[in-house]
């Protein structure tokens, strides 16, 4: 009898720590009476409407309805006519974030592309109740980009310094071929850090006074990261203050990055965490012979990376903090575009390292995925949302 309890109870504590490690979701289509054309960013302003506001790659802003079986969403914005496309794949309308006191000032900020020349666009405007005033536009800045490609545009506000934080990607083409990323001149491949309530010399916006480069002359003191290769998904945690950004790789890996201030994510040098294999082929191509970095470059190293079995482009996402699924709080939920895995990474932040990631959904079917994710977003509760290149919007939720 007593081994019989004692078999049992070793049992119940095994499933019981299975289940706490491994949690079990589904994914369930909202919305689905709505159209969306590649849908890239949800965003839900800090001004108690608990409004949803999901962004289109192909140009429009649309306010999600409260009842996610409606069949209408308004329009709260139409970039179609301002934007600029060579190549719609990565080109187009690319982020958006409200500012902290949308609420009292109505301002917010979106990134677009546009041509002639080939740029990518960060602009302020001002909302006026469920539509934007495109008259009130305000461009803060205008990146060069020599390639149709690896834009970024990611945006995010800081929840505790209140500055706009801003990913860009390092010029594209392939392989770093532009040699942006390590450049301190130049914005491509890194993130940027300004302030949107104030204005530097010559500047449409201010310069934070601890930004990492003010005291170098040569850097653009825009700069907070550098060394990255095309950003996609980047979130800041309001409960640890960790600034989560992932990285789609060139031919080896995906890389999960925590940013710290001035750190250097080693592209092109490297990718994810091991040498960049055709680095010297390239430099030859372009007639430069230089081939290892700057004596004293440290490098910083992902906290994560998966290779090309397991997906060919990684969809960054934010840390769940929700009360709905067991087992999943605390765990950044990430994904790739193109084979449809999606994982939840835990980070012991105390620990300094990855403790586990779950493989939360495994297509059966990589060439037809249930969805490729192109953001992972809280809804007002904290409960995720994940949006689908193909269309389609769906909610992550337990299994159980």
């Amino acid at each position: 009898m007593k081994r019989f309890l004692f078999v049992s109870l070793a049992v119940f504590l095994l499933s019981a720590l299975v289940s706490a490690e491994e949690p079990k979701i589904k994914l369930t289509q909202i919305y689905s009476g709505i159209k969306f054309e590649r849908p890239l960013s949800l965003q839900i302003p800090a001004d108690g409407s608990n409004r949803r506001f999901v962004v289109e790659q192909t140009g429009r802003i649309k306010i999600l309805p409260a009842d996610e079986n409606a069949m209408e969403a308004k329009v709260f914005a139409d970039f179609t006519d301002l934007m600029g496309v060579e190549k719609d794949f990565e080109e187009g309308l690319l982020g958006l974030a409200f500012h902290p006191n949308f609420k009292s000032n109505g301002k917010l900020y979106v990134t677009m592309t546009k041509q002639g020349p080939k740029r990518t666009v960060l602009s302020e405007f001002v909302a006026k109740g469920d539509a934007i005033d495109m008259e009130s536009e305000r461009v803060l800045m205008e990146i060069q980009q020599p390639e149709w490609n690896h834009n970024s545009g990611n945006l995010v506000f800081g929840p505790n310094d209140g500055y706009l934080y801003y990913s860009v990607g390092d010029g594209g083409l392939g392989h770093g071929l532009h040699m942006l990323s390590q450049r301190l001149q130049a914005w491509n491949g890194k993130v940027l850090r300004i302030d949107v309530n104030s204005k530097s010399e010559g500047r449409e916006y201010g310069i934070p006074s601890d930004n990492p480069f003010l005291d170098n002359p040569i850097a653009s003191p825009e700069i907070y990261a550098y060394g990255l290769r095309n950003p996609w998904g980047i979130s800041i945690d309001p409960e640890t203050g960790l600034f989560w950004l992932a990285d789609v790789g060139q031919a080896l890996h995906e890389e999960v990055n925590l940013i710290e201030r001035g750190g250097n994510y080693g592209w092109n040098f490297k990718e994810g965490s091991v040498e960049f294999p055709t680095r010297k082929e390239i430099l030859a191509a372009v007639g430069k012979n230089k081939d290892n970095p700057p004596r004293g470059t440290q490098f910083v190293e992902p906290i994560h990376t998966y290779s090309r079995d397991q997906g060919l482009s990684i969809t960054g996402g934010f840390v769940y903090n929700g009360d709905k699924i067991t087992g999943l709080k605390g765990h950044y939920l990430y994904g790739d575009w193109k084979f449809g895995n999606l994982w939840a990474l835990h980070y012991d932040k105390d620990a300094g390292k990855v403790v586990a990631n779950v493989h939360i959904e495994k297509p059966t079917d990589m060439s037809n995925p249930t969805v490729q994710p192109t953001g992972f977003y809280p809804d007002e509760n904290g409960e995720p949302i994940a949006l689908g290149w193909r269309g389609k919007i769906f909610r992550i939720e337990s299994a159980h």
